[in-house]
């Protein structure tokens, strides 16, 4: 089997949905941690309450979901209103716009009341659905690395146009 092409049907279930102030029509932050005031809602579908059990322990978490506006994706990707002379493989930038459309956000946890999660630093649209929610844990989920550092400062920082393009995700 290895080496061979094994691609399969994969379904997902949401177990629940965001409530965001974001649209395709207002745009959204490249990375919620740029805005963190930004508050939001995880509406969690009652058969997953119970999972639930000691997540409000934690003051981050990783929220996994469907980019649902996307419609294709692109395999050679610019980061947004860059001045870079260079195109990126998709895998290498963050772009929703992939062959899976799933995106991840580590937001701030405020508090959760009967299966609403209240959170800061949100950058998904109203209505995405919710596939998965993980504890943020610094020492698992932040290597330090010099060269991705590196890398981080030569792409720059495209925030404030991108914030407000509305087209980026069609």
């Amino acid at each position: 089997m290895k080496g061979q092409n094994t691609a399969q049907q994969i379904q997902y279930t949401p177990i629940g949905i965001l409530h965001t102030p974001y649209s395709p029509l207002t745009g959204a932050p490249r990375q919620g941690i740029l805005m963190p005031e930004t508050g939001g809602t995880i509406e969690i579908y009652p058969q997953y309450h119970s999972a639930l059990n000691t997540l409000e322990l934690f003051e981050y978490i990783i929220v996994l979901y469907h980019f649902s506006e996307v419609e294709q994706w692109e395999p050679i990707v610019n980061p947004p209103s860059s001045d870079h002379e260079h195109y990126f493989g998709l895998f290498a930038t963050r772009s929703p716009k992939r062959p899976n459309p799933i995106g991840l956000s580590v937001v701030k946890l405020e508090k959760m009341e009967n299966g609403i999660l209240y959170i800061s630093g949100i950058d998904a649209f109203e209505g995405t659905p919710v596939l998965d929610i993980k504890p943020y844990l610094p020492s698992l989920d932040c290597p330090k690395s010099i060269q991705n550092e590196l890398m981080e400062k030569e792409l720059g920082n495209h925030d404030r146009s991108f914030i407000n393009d509305s087209t980026f995700f069609k």
